[in-house]
């Protein structure tokens, strides 16, 4: 149940944040912002506070601002979307990816503050300032059918020991490796700490993994809780949030043009899933999770597809050059499509996700 709590929280404020951000600049443009959704219709319930109608909507995977004339309607209106400058639309369309970002890097600051899980390399020093406590040795990939994954271990679990072999540290983490490729075959008792929960999981390490998997099929990070003073948290939080962004970019881009990473692309199912994996690992955990969800979603928005933000902006650009209005009907067509297809391809992943819950 707290899982499907932090699921709608996250997703709630993901939403909120992106579309409070096409409301606000719509309405510093003197535009007419004719409804604030949440969801999408049917809808459940709505008021009407001035001119404006905000609702609650039944299919909560996303939201909208509807603007007078963002389809090129009512020419006749000074205050609709169309009749205003190319810089406020163009400002107005992309304010809901920018306030992506800028939650991600409110939550990374905050996170920067109290501590944020940060994998230690061997024989890295710490940052200037930085203090990293709570150091264990953790698992941060598991892998697909293997032993780890059989026997319930998670990214994120701290392994503490295997049988009699305690595990503290980074020369214990390789003592940890080894007695494990020894047990191949036999089963080892392992002891491990999941938020504030302490687990003991059996598994049989194979003698013959899959190359890069290991004898039970997980990698392993020395992770601790990194902090910083006030002070310096939001410049820390600026440059994770900027590497976050530029990562993510690179991903999309590669599957896009590659079709690298399809297999991990996951959809609302999969997202409650790792929701309900994270929620148990502690509030540092969850604040990390939100703010690359934040990223993912404004970079997903900003593609330049039908329905998408970027799809907006890319027929504005294109208006631009042109010197004239887009046809109307063409991008009402194009934007349904784009919609119906996006639609389509979260009922494709949803299904794959719940196939590969099971």
């Amino acid at each position: 149940m707290t899982a499907v709590i932090v699921f709608v929280i996250i997703l709630g404020l993901l939403v909120l944040v992106h579309e409070f951000g096409h409301f606000i600049v719509a309405k510093k443009s003197g535009m007419l912002v004719e409804e604030f959704g949440f969801g999408f219709p049917p809808r459940l319930f709505s008021f009407k506070k001035g001119e404006t109608r905000y609702s609650v909507n039944l299919i909560p995977l996303g939201g909208f601002v509807k603007i007078l004339g963002e389809n090129n309607k009512d020419v006749e209106n000074p205050r609709s979307f169309v009749n205003k400058s190319f810089l406020a639309r163009f400002s107005t369309l992309v304010a809901g990816v920018l306030m992506n970002f800028v939650l991600a890097w409110v939550l990374f600051s905050v996170g920067f503050g109290i501590g944020l899980p940060t994998v230690v390399q061997s024989g890295e020093t710490i940052p200037a300032h930085g203090r990293l406590r709570s150091e264990a040795v953790t698992i941060l990939e598991v892998s697909k059918n293997s032993p780890a994954e059989k026997a319930g271990l998670r990214a994120g679990d701290n392994i503490l020991a295997a049988d009699q072999v305690v595990v503290n540290g980074e020369q214990s983490l390789d003592q940890f490796v080894e007695y494990v490729k020894s047990r191949a075959g036999s089963e080892v008792s392992m002891h491990l700490r999941r938020g504030d929960e302490e687990l003991y999981l059996t598994l049989i390490p194979r003698k013959d993994p899959p190359p890069e998997e290991g004898a039970i099929g997980i990698a392993l990070g020395n992770v601790g809780k990194l902090s910083y003073p006030w002070y310096l948290a939001p410049v820390k939080g600026l440059s994770a949030t900027g590497n976050v962004i530029s990562g993510t970019a690179v991903a999309f881009w590669n599957l896009i043009v590659h079709g690298e990473g399809v297999s991990s692309v996951g959809g609302p199912v999969k997202i409650a899933s790792l929701t309900g994996q994270v929620s148990k690992l502690g509030l540092a955990y969850i604040m990390q999770f939100a703010a690359f969800l934040s990223v993912n979603l404004g970079i997903l928005n900003i593609v330049p597809f039908p329905a998408l933000d970027g799809g907006r902006v890319l027929f504005l650009i294109i208006e631009k050059i042109r010197r004239k209005r887009n046809n109307e009907a063409f991008e009402q067509y194009a934007n349904a499509i784009g919609f119906g297809l996006l639609i389509l391809l979260i009922l494709i992943i949803t299904a794959r996700d719940i196939k590969g819950l099971f």
